[in-house]
């Protein structure tokens, strides 16, 4: 291999953390040609994992490398999210961390790769796509063995657990969350609600953080947050909630209520 070839792959070696995918369309804007990526997978200095996707040779990559990809080279909004990015921010107690399954969303129209879809990460990864948040905001970055990710923070990650709970036991477990979040900060808050589309989801972000007594809850300017007019159903034959104008479940309506 010439100097020059050993000198580029050097920086890159150097440049680029361990733990994360490569994407060949991402090399190739930085002058990595196909022939000398090529020959970096012959000298086994790196692997394929899929088309247009190679890995070091030898790394053990997670489902967090890959989403750096995503977000680092692709330019996607694709982050962890919901209850996935509520237990890397340590806001769900009950939860285990390790989790085999996460929860991985990006903006509607975003899709994962075939590299991403084939691949095994160790995990079980359940994508999903939404309008009703924006790709950007509402956003925060960890450190992950030396590289950097996006996730939900801890507001924007409830609301995504109620755009995708389905049925009595989703909200409560979601309520179960809300009460763990007692020191939001109220403009992360407030800039969520006016920017999220679902009325359902906000009026129920609201009833849960009421019926959990948040602090923060006060501090929210409510006229600039677009709450509908009329009444919004949840669930078939639940507990009707006057003050938000939602029907929801009787479970959830009940939940923490002192048994006599």
């Amino acid at each position: 291999m010439s100097t020059l070839k050993r000198t580029k792959l050097n920086n890159l070696l150097a440049e680029q953390p361990k733990g994360i995918v490569l994407l060949v369309s991402w090399l190739g804007t930085q002058g990595y040609t196909p022939d000398l990526l090529r020959k970096y997978r012959q000298s086994n200095w790196f692997e394929s994992i899929g088309t247009n996707a190679l890995i070091r040779r030898g790394d053990d990559v997670g489902y967090e490398g890959a989403v750096y990809a995503l977000q680092h080279q692709a330019g996607l909004s694709i982050h962890p999210s919901g209850k996935t990015a509520l237990s890397l921010l340590g806001k769900a107690h009950y939860l285990p961390l390790a989790t085999k399954r996460v929860s991985l969303m990006g903006h509607q129209g975003e899709r994962l790769p075939s590299w991403f879809l084939q691949h095994k990460w160790h995990v079980d990864v359940d994508y999903f796509t939404t309008s009703s948040l924006p790709a950007h905001d509402g956003l925060t970055i960890i450190e992950i063995d030396g590289f950097s990710i996006r996730i939900s923070s801890a507001p924007r990650a409830m609301l995504e657990c109620l755009l995708l709970s389905k049925n009595s036991a989703d909200f409560v477990e979601c309520y179960q969350l809300m009460e763990g979040l007692n020191n939001l900060k109220p403009s992360a808050v407030q800039e969520l609600l006016e920017k999220c589309t679902s009325i359902k989801v906000k009026r129920l972000f609201l009833f849960m953080a009421d019926k959990a007594g948040h602090e923060w809850l006060g501090h929210l300017d409510m006229e600039k947050v677009n709450l509908g007019s009329g009444k919004r159903s949840l669930v078939q034959d639940g507990a009707y909630n006057s003050k938000y104008q939602i029907t929801i479940p009787r479970e959830l309506e009940t939940h923490g209520r002192a048994v006599l």
